[in-house]
């Protein structure tokens, strides 16, 4: 009987640690505003996973200046009992663009509505989510300023490792074995490229949600060309990361990402669940564009997306009129300056991909 037992153990055991070692490795780079936003829900969404292991969320400024969404995404941890991920501070600017140099710009060629960090304040998505939530009117700070956060100020501490040091180590730790997730500007990557040329190719694949190449007409995008906003803060960066030797590359534009959108409904529906996670979704989520939950759903199941092609990417760095324009070419068009052939993702199952983001962010800790 007691060889039985222990045979039985041991099988267990065996079986935990295969499907441990089954887990895909993550690493989250973001520019993580919050509390909630597209931000914050792609973050609990690779964390809600129960097929992901994330190494690491690194944070680089974006939609907020780093040391503010380093204190959004630390209190997300605690909110939602994820407090074992460890976040590493990254780039807090880019490597060349500035805030004087966008006024100089927008004086020669045209206001730019979202600027992120350097928006006088962040806009809401709606006129009735500025009534609903009118602490996203934060005036523009000082980089080093966190302001009081209203869903509350974090005891968690982040890691002394900054971003671009930490992913270069995962990936020498694991190599080809390690996702890079990029659902902010691409600085953290371009420092780490910089530091280590290998760094890309020792990564699994990259994972980016940015770039337009078919601008729309929702948010003057219209006016404002492929200024697509994670691919314009900082252009060197993009053009870095884009060229770089990646085994593979996938990229999430905003052309396809407006064809979601979080409801109200949805968000009541998670809320449902009386998880911690759901119960800080129903708190602080918003109605708006799924951006990088889209690119983090792909990811997980790649039958979320139902049309997709093979385009070389670069962005324009000239200084000129197009700066931070996204550049498109088919192959066989491209100029061969060192430009890669990217995955481009062109429609998807929405009902799938909504299915997806509520059973994720209505569950427990994973």
């Amino acid at each position: 009987m007691k060889g039985n037992t222990c045979c039985l153990l041991l099988m267990i055991l065996l079986s935990t640690i295969g499907v441990s070692a089954q887990k895909r490795k993550v690493i989250i780079d973001q520019d993580a505003r919050g509390p909630a936003t597209t931000d914050q829900q792609s973050i609990l969404m690779f964390l809600q996973s129960p097929e992901v292991e994330t190494l690491g969320i690194t944070v680089v400024s974006g939609d907020q200046w780093r040391d503010e969404e380093v204190a959004h995404t630390l209190r997300m941890l605690e909110l939602t009992g994820h407090t074992n991920v460890k976040v590493y501070p990254g780039a807090v600017f880019p490597l060349i663009n500035n805030r004087e140099e966008m006024h100089r710009w927008q004086a020669l060629y045209g206001k730019v509505v979202y600027q992120g960090a350097w928006n006088d304040h962040a806009p809401p998505p709606s006129v009735e989510s500025a009534k609903k939530q009118p602490w996203r009117l934060i005036p523009y700070h000082d980089p080093f300023v966190v302001p009081s956060l209203p869903e509350g100020n974090p005891s968690l501490r982040p890691e002394t490792e900054d971003a671009a040091h930490f992913m270069i180590r995962m990936v020498h730790q694991y190599p080809h074995e390690v996702t890079i997730y990029a659902g902010g500007p691409l600085t953290d990557l371009a420092q780490a490229i910089s530091l280590d040329p290998h760094f890309p190719e020792l990564a699994q694949e990259l994972v980016v949600m940015g770039g337009s190449i078919a601008p729309v007409v929702p948010m003057n995008w219209a006016q404002e060309n492929r200024r697509e906003f994670n691919f314009w803060f900082d252009p060197e960066a993009t053009h870095i990361v884009l060229r770089a030797p990646w085994p593979k590359v996938t990229v999430t534009t905003v052309d396809i990402s407006i064809k979601t959108h979080m409801t109200q409904t949805m968000i009541d529906q998670i809320a449902k669940a009386a998880t911690p996670t759901a119960q800080y979704i129903g708190k602080w989520a918003d109605e708006e564009y799924l951006w990088d939950e889209l690119a983090t759903a792909a990811w997980l199941d790649p039958s979320v997306i139902t049309k997709q092609e093979k385009v070389y990417l670069d962005i324009d760095i000239s200084h000129t009129a197009s700066y931070g324009n996204t550049l498109v070419w088919t192959e066989g068009n491209q100029p061969g300056l060192g430009e890669r052939l990217v995955n481009l993702q062109d429609d998807l199952d929405l009902n799938k991909f909504n299915k997806m983001v509520i059973d994720l962010l209505s569950k427990g800790e994973q």
